[in-house]
């Protein structure tokens, strides 16, 4: 709640007291960003981003293949289990097609990252030149895991011997959520790189059973991710800086946008796994197995990409110190995506 005047509340009107709790929260804001407690450096991100950066030539093509004789995708993510009218076989080649489908995503995103960092790095290519090399080498690792994802793509389809469709167009998406408040759109991108940790450290990393191949393309996605979520809360404070409350509030509402927007998509993406299985395994399902199969799956894409990230206590943490009351508004949201 707004706490209108310490001093004198009988005196108080409703301007004083707006003002006052936006000069409070500016403050909040300010202090968060200026006095170091949580706040990430531009030059010590940038120093930990060249120690980490690798070329896609090292990790992928060559000797380096896929083992479709393996899961690709920590079960907590894939939640292929529950279907238990699918025989071992068939488990596993929907947990290979949601892979596919996990690093398709992850390029379609990247497609309206790319130009939002370059944006918002060029107003102030003269201003602090950790920040400018900084949020430079962000876009050019975000480049480079569109061209690693573009590449997996190519083995994955020679490999697995069927196409698996990702949603999209790229460009059309990364219109429609670009067209956003540069804040929605950033707290968007933070939620995306923060859920790339959690998805990693959680599931992937302890996990023997996956591919090592398709588990090494997460780990260096990982490794250079783990330097974006720290410079998209550096940007997502920027953005924040100088708005009030009910500002705040809006953008927390188009991030909401954006989240109904990607799920609308992965309801979508369901119905193209499923039509992969089929064709992959040459198995049509009935009726009752079709819709057994598409809310298990629905649900299992939903926390994937939105549930795991709004849930996630760095994006919390951060939606905290923009205003209590959205960190509470998006708590309030999530649970229909876990």
């Amino acid at each position: 709640m707004i706490r209108t005047c310490e001093t004198n509340k009988n005196n108080c009107n409703p301007e004083q007291a707006q003002s006052v709790a936006w000069q409070k929260t500016n403050e909040r804001r300010e202090e968060m960003t200026e006095n170091g407690q949580g706040r990430y450096s531009y030059r010590a991100t940038l120093a930990n981003a060249q120690k980490v950066n690798w070329r896609i030539e090292d990790i992928i093509g060559d000797d380096k293949r896929l083992d479709f004789s393996k899961p690709f995708m920590p079960e907590s993510l894939a939640r292929v289990e529950p279907l238990g009218f699918l025989r071992a076989n068939e488990k596993r080649a929907l947990n290979q097609i949601r892979g596919a489908a996990y690093l398709g995503i992850f390029g379609l995103v990247e497609e309206f990252i790319l130009p939002f960092v370059l944006d918002h790095a060029r107003p102030q290519l003269h201003g602090d030149d950790y920040r400018v090399r900084a949020l430079l080498q962000f876009a050019g690792e975000e480049a480079k895991h569109i061209h690693l994802f573009k590449r997996f793509r190519e083995e994955f389809e020679r490999g697995f011997g069927h196409e698996c469709a990702v949603i999209g167009p790229p460009e059309a998406i990364a219109q429609a959520v670009l067209a956003h408040d540069p804040l929605a759109v950033a707290l968007t991108i933070l939620h995306i790189e923060w859920m790339t940790q959690r998805h990693y450290l959680d599931s992937v990393k302890d996990d023997q059973s996956l591919d090592p191949q398709f588990k090494s393309l997460l780990k260096h996605h990982w490794m250079e991710e783990a330097q974006h979520a720290k410079l998209d809360t550096l940007m997502v404070e920027a953005l924040a800086r100088g708005r009030s409350d009910r500002e705040i509030e809006a953008a927390v509402e188009e991030y909401l946008e954006i989240g109904g927007f990607l799920d609308a998509g992965l309801k979508q993406q369901v119905g193209f796994d499923l039509d992969a299985f089929t064709r992959a395994t040459r198995r049509e399902l009935n009726a009752d197995e079709k819709d057994q199969f598409s809310r298990a799956q629905l649900q299992a894409n939903r926390w994937t990409y939105l549930g795991s990230a709004m849930t996630h206590e760095r994006v919390l943490a951060t939606l905290e110190n923009l205003s209590p009351a959205v960190r509470k508004r998006v708590e309030e949201v999530a649970p229909a995506f876990c």
